[in-house]
């Protein structure tokens, strides 16, 4: 199909050049951001864990290519330790109850051949305990001045199994999802989605009638949990990040 632009005065194609310059210089940002981000928390995570055989990655929801302009967040810092050679296998949790894990983590980690196992989000414990996790590394929707985040839901339960294993917890998000106008989670607003994505599966109602529902899409992990904020200007403790942002920019 041949699709024309309509006739424009002269006037308004300059215009035009900018705003496609600028969006272009957007995409190449995030995927430059995203591979720093990849880098920088592949190469903290080596330097913090011993792993000789491997590191061990959990993740949840999806952080890859498909959720940004290109490499990922959470998921590049698992492409940066593959192209390393330095990563043994990565679990990923389904996500329910919208199964971005299962959809999309699932099939960016078949189609790039990196080792890597599907989960239930309720199995998460029990891999922590049996399948030695060296890490948990997760994206973040927004991270407020203190170290709490934002995250897709199920993630704050991740952090606090992490933290009775012992096992470190990351969050990887670039500086433009850091909200550090905000001073703690709590003054995050929590999008609350249709009740038919818990109680119907493809159309078909597997709840009973009546029932009520909850369904928030995020939950705040409290900056005490995490062990470590990866961004594109290095790798902050929560109380470090201001200061490591404002050194950043």
């Amino acid at each position: 199909m041949l699709c024309f632009w309509p006739a424009l005065p002269s006037s308004c194609v300059p215009v035009i050049i900018r705003v496609v310059q600028w969006a272009e210089s957007l995409l190449e940002k995030d995927v430059r951001d995203n591979r720093l981000i990849g880098d920088l928390g592949a190469q903290h995570i080596l330097q913090t864990t011993n792993a000789p055989a491997g590191v061990v990655i959990l993740t949840h929801c999806n952080t890859g290519s498909l959720a940004t302009a290109g490499y990922g967040t959470a998921l590049g810092v698992v492409r940066s330790l593959q192209a390393l050679g330095r990563l043994s296998h990565v679990f990923c949790t389904e996500t329910r109850p919208y199964n971005q894990g299962s959809r999309l983590t699932a099939y960016e980690l078949v189609y790039e051949k990196i080792p890597a196992t599907l989960i239930t989000d309720s199995m998460a414990a029990v891999t922590m305990r049996e399948r030695q996790v060296s890490a948990v590394v997760v994206g973040a929707d927004r991270v407020v001045a203190n170290g709490d985040t934002a995250n897709k839901v199920g993630t704050y339960q991740l952090a606090v199994l992490a933290k009775h294993h012992g096992i470190p917890f990351y969050v990887a998000a670039p500086s433009t999802s850091c909200d550090l106008s905000l001073p703690t989670g709590g003054s995050i607003v929590i999008e609350e989605r249709p009740s038919q994505e818990l109680t119907d599966i493809n159309g078909v109602r597997v709840a009973a009638p009546g029932i009520g529902v909850w369904n928030p899409a995020f939950d705040v992990t409290p900056h005490e949990l995490i062990t470590g904020i990866i961004t594109e200007h290095g790798v902050f403790r929560p109380e470090e990040l201001r200061d490591g942002l404002s050194q950043g920019k």
